[in-house]
């Protein structure tokens, strides 16, 4: 479902910018997520190849939600990530499909990212769901930090093979508990 705002704004932090993801970002984009590091913990691991990133990065921009993480410093390409899948009834979106290269994990990107994201989102929705890999546990910690809440686990096919999943949902006062509480107020 399309939802009734836009879910590619431009966001702005002190040390990301995201923007909407274009076609001509593909090799900016395929040169962070080329590292196997990235996809280690990922369901799939494989994505640092080409033929594995081509479908990926298409649906990417067929979402129309998705971003382009810059570095405000140097304007660099340091990762991707997305809204999707809104869901009207339960006033609910998606935040996912999130990676960064290597040398900005640990750096503080993702949580303004995150920041970001959910500050903007939380004027329209009630909740933000988190699919994440069952033994993506660097995703996994990373959402509990924010105050997810693990609300399942289940299943998901892709190219005939299925994949563990884990479910959160983070709601606006679950967030405002979380260690973002003071970049969402």
């Amino acid at each position: 479902m399309v939802p009734p705002f836009d879910i590619q704004p431009i966001l702005s932090g002190k040390k990301v910018i995201l923007r909407p993801l274009v076609e001509a970002d593909y090799d900016a984009l395929f040169a962070v997520a080329s590292d196997p590091d990235i996809w280690a913990m990922h369901p799939f691991r494989d994505r640092y190849k080409s033929e594995v990133f081509i479908p990926f990065f298409a649906d990417a921009i067929k979402s129309r939600g998705a971003f382009a993480i810059l570095d405000r410093a140097s304007g660099d390409m340091i990762g991707g990530t997305r809204f999707a899948n809104y869901v009207a009834d339960t006033n609910e979106i998606e935040i996912g499909w999130t990676f960064f290269g290597t040398a900005y994990w640990r750096s503080g990107a993702n949580r303004e990212v995150k920041a970001l994201m959910l500050r903007y989102i939380f004027e329209f929705v009630r909740t933000v769901v988190f699919q994440i890999g069952a033994h993506n546990f660097r995703s996994r910690t990373a959402v509990e930090r924010l105050g997810g809440r693990l609300v399942g686990s289940h299943k998901r096919e892709h190219d005939g093979q299925l994949h563990d999943y884990t479910t959160y949902h983070l709601s606006r006062e679950d967030a405002l508990c979380g260690v973002l509480a003071d970049a969402l107020t």
